[in-house]
């Protein structure tokens, strides 16, 4: 009720101000015709003068006086027309004036109810976080996120996979402590858009792994319980993320959804630092580079940072054969294939030789010498590689993804 009382006397005074600026009275302005009445009547004082002195006889004078009197009446008829339009001109800009600032003030009044939040109590930032946290605490469980996520088309039918995951099902039946079956069939159900059974299959993995569950197992686990449950960040999937960047800190996916959950709860603030670094520190090619440059502008405008798109750090340019060079290479003539991919890999070879690179640079690396044939060289570089990284749970992961193939699948 007080902003309404505050607004109304403000609305009310700059009415009131206008208004007495223009009833004010103005400055008088002289019309002609009074001036023209003004020298007519001094004319017949002269005439009376020049009687007297003998200018003029009786008769001159009384034509002199007639035709200046006739010279006064229309004088002063003109000076009354101009009188009455000034005055009606008057009261018309009055009226004017009037009629606008009633509008104005309603419809400034009508914005405000339709696109404004009359009774609404002040939010201070504090407030605001405070709001955002109990929202946070009180958010839906994982399972009750999955259960609300609509049906949604799968992706592409794969038969072949899909034979060999129902293969997979069943020997994880008679094997369910099988932690390298459970790997598998966790990326595969995930491979086929089954990701409420990627997530139980990931779980059981962790649960069995133990204290020796790595950060790539907690960000999988979390990315399955992002995607099961339509792009919600849950309270159990934000646990398992955060326990995976413990582990990991620089884990490109975990951050990326460490960016899309504080996102979701109302904390741009807190995304936007995290998404801008990411993008730094990522290469062109990073799974996670469009869907952050997709939703970056919201969030920098919610965050109230004044950046464009333009001063955000841009990805480096991939460097080496990508998977999409290794997959144009497939439908190449034998020959050109070849010749394409030894060129490719000779050139990455060298330079991680010489230079070093980055984990993903040696992943693609040992993937090109497997399409190569080169198994023994894929071997050798794959174990090089593992003490390269000793070190980094995260490189040591990609490395043994690149050399999946290198290995077989249990019986």
């Amino acid at each position: 009720m007080g902003f309404w009382i505050a607004t109304g006397a403000f609305s009310a005074l700059v009415v009131l101000v206008l208004m007495l600026a223009v009833l004010r009275p103005r400055k008088a302005t002289v019309p002609a015709a009074a001036y023209d009445l003004q020298v007519y009547r001094d004319q017949l004082r002269e005439i009376e003068k020049d009687i007297a002195r003998g200018i003029l006889s009786e008769d001159e004078a009384t034509r002199a006086r007639t035709e200046v009197s006739r010279r006064i009446l229309e004088a002063d008829r003109a000076l009354q027309q101009a009188k009455a339009a000034d005055l009606r001109a008057s009261g018309l800009d009055r009226v004017i004036l009037g009629a606008g600032l009633v509008a104005t003030v309603a419809g400034a009044f009508g914005l405000y109810l339709g696109i404004g939040a009359p009774g609404y109590p002040d939010l201070p930032i504090a407030t605001r976080i405070d709001m955002v946290e109990e929202a946070r605490a009180t958010r839906p469980a994982q399972a009750e996120a999955e259960e609300q996520v609509p049906f949604r088309e799968g992706l592409p039918p794969d038969p072949r996979r899909e034979e060999l995951v129902a293969q997979l099902r069943t020997i994880m039946e008679q094997r369910p402590d099988d932690v390298q079956g459970l790997g598998l069939l966790a990326t595969n159900e995930a491979a086929l858009g089954n990701f409420r059974a990627a997530r139980v299959a990931q779980e059981r993995l962790i649960a069995l792994l133990g204290d020796d569950a790595d950060a790539f197992h907690h960000i999988d686990l979390a990315e399955m319980m992002i995607l099961a449950a339509g792009g919600y960040v849950s309270p159990e999937a934000e646990a398992a993320l955060t326990r995976g960047l413990q582990m990991e800190p620089r884990n490109g996916t975990g951050r990326y959804y460490a960016g899309l959950m504080f996102a979701q709860q109302g904390r741009p603030d807190l995304a936007f630092p995290i998404w801008r670094n990411l993008l730094a520190d990522s290469t062109i090619d990073a799974p996670w580079v469009e869907p952050i440059l997709l939703q970056i502008e919201e969030v920098m405008f919610l965050a109230g940072v004044p950046e464009s798109m333009s001063e955000l750090p841009q990805p480096a340019p991939a460097r080496g054969p990508s998977a999409e060079d290794l997959a144009a290479a497939e439908n190449m003539s034998p020959e050109d294939r070849q010749a394409m991919i030894e060129s490719m890999v000779a050139s990455l070879g060298s330079r991680l030789a010489n230079e070093g690179g980055t984990p993903d640079e040696w992943a693609r690396l040992i993937g090109a010498q497997i399409v190569l044939g080169r198994t023994d060289q894929a071997r050798a570089i794959y174990e090089e590689g593992r003490s390269v990284f000793a070190e980094s749970p995260e490189a040591l992961r990609l490395l043994e993804e690149a050399a999946a193939p290198l290995t077989e699948a249990p019986e």
